[in-house]
């Protein structure tokens, strides 16, 4: 294989699915702010509209890819479309997700509950199963994977949201050591709570999501939640060449992860939990 510099990998490209809203849309508007040329994916043309046109009007170049995640064919046909328009993908950001049924399990329609998961999780492997070859060809790539605090912690009432979350997780570590030697990075972001209409849906189920996640939803439509830049921040270091020494990691916007840049000194630091064996 030819030799390469992993300095001069930086990304120019990058496909985002979940762009038509929320924050898929929030980092693609930022990514090409700093001048990537960006695949939007969505289902809603509408939305895919909205979020290209908005773009352009700052200046920045974007192609519309309407595909639904949980059909591998139309996402397989966007990566090629995407490649064709843009030449390669050098970066890919998995941002769609939804709850599914909200409510205790013993009462939830389990089609709800599937249909959460398929997004979820079938969705994200999709996406990685689509861009990941040309990747491994081009001995370059980074993808990352986001998901909500489900994935570290228990979240009654969502358990289809915090299984698949959770999976992701287990997913990209997994993935991380099958694609370590082609320099390939594969990392979770936990964005924060922010104010989309996921946070709609949990002030919509009302008792069935439960005081806690109640209160919090409330709270974040108040005051907005995570502020784009800092999510953006984040985003961006994971799919620069600042990261390459980062991959299977499970990182918050919260956490102090600028520490990392500099050294990985600690590897199980920002890895899914798990008990230790005395």
């Amino acid at each position: 294989m030819r030799p390469f510099n992993p300095q001069e990998m930086a990304p120019q490209t990058i496909l985002i699915t979940g762009a038509g809203r929320g924050i898929g849309k929030r980092l693609a508007i930022g990514f090409a702010r700093n001048g990537l040329r960006v695949g939007l994916l969505a289902r809603s043309n509408a939305e895919l509209d909205l979020a290209d046109l908005e773009i352009e009007h700052n200046g920045g170049r974007s192609l519309r890819l309407r595909a639904d995640l949980r059909d591998f064919r139309e996402v397989s046909l966007a990566v090629e479309r995407m490649r064709q328009e843009f030449g390669s993908v050098d970066a890919a950001i998995c941002a769609s997700g939804a709850f599914g049924a909200i409510g205790p399990l013993a009462g939830v329609d389990p089609k709800c509950w599937t249909e959460a998961v398929e997004t979820g999780l079938l969705g994200a492997m999709h996406l990685v199963r689509a861009v990941l070859p040309q990747m491994l060809e081009r001995r370059a790539g980074k993808i990352v994977l986001l998901v909500g605090p489900g994935a570290e912690t228990p979240r009654p009432n969502f358990s289809a949201y915090a299984a698949a979350n959770a999976a992701l997780v287990r997913f990209a570590e997994t993935l991380a050591e099958e694609v370590r030697d082609a320099n390939v990075q594969i990392n979770c972001m936990n964005p924060g709570a922010t104010y989309t209409s996921m946070i709609d849906e949990i002030l919509a189920a009302g008792e069935r999501a439960g005081p806690r996640e109640l209160s919090h939803a409330h709270e974040i439509r108040s005051n907005g939640g995570t502020s784009p830049e800092r999510q953006i921040a984040l985003a961006q270091f994971l799919v620069s060449p600042r990261s390459n020494h980062l991959s299977g990691k499970l990182i918050c916007v919260n956490d102090d992860w600028r520490r990392l840049e500099q050294s990985n000194d600690t590897p199980e630091l920002f890895t899914l939990r798990r008990v230790s064996r005395a």
